[in-house]
């Protein structure tokens, strides 16, 4: 498996797991602030309650973090099977990373100046896309 294999796989389990919480919360599966999520991840329930109930954490009513969850499913069995970097998935992985970190440069806006909430789990999802972007793109097809 290439190096950029490996990264990609790491990065999309890594933000398959975040979104995951975010998802498990905006369903009301657990807390924002379980105390088995790491300090650093943990949501406070005001901000939180604020980020996933706004009308921006939904792409046509689906919340955005389960949409982020089979984005980087896609992602990790493409790379697993060793058929991201062939032309065809590679170049529809990178429109939509692209699209992906686009989008995520308006949600940030959203999070800083209309919000106002300091969402770590959101910002987190956005930095492993823009990482994820910038492997595909170095890597190359091929």
């Amino acid at each position: 498996m290439r190096t950029a294999g490996a990264l990609v796989i790491l990065l999309a389990t890594t933000g398959f797991l975040t979104a995951s919480y975010v998802t498990a919360v905006t369903f009301g599966w657990m807390r924002p602030d379980a105390p088995w999520v790491p300090r650093v991840c943990r949501m406070d329930p005001d901000t939180c309650s604020s980020v996933v109930f706004s009308s921006q954490a939904r792409l046509l009513g689906v919340p955005n973090s389960v949409i982020g969850q089979l984005g980087y499913l896609a992602l990790v069995t493409a790379a697993a099977s060793g058929r991201l970097f062939t032309a065809p998935i590679y170049w529809a992985a990178v429109a939509v990373s692209l699209g992906t970190v686009a989008l995520g440069l308006y949600l940030a806006y959203v999070l800083l100046f209309v919000i106002r909430a300091p969402c770590v789990a959101c910002f987190a999802a956005h930095a492993i896309n823009l990482a994820l972007a910038c492997v595909l793109l170095l890597a190359g097809p091929g």
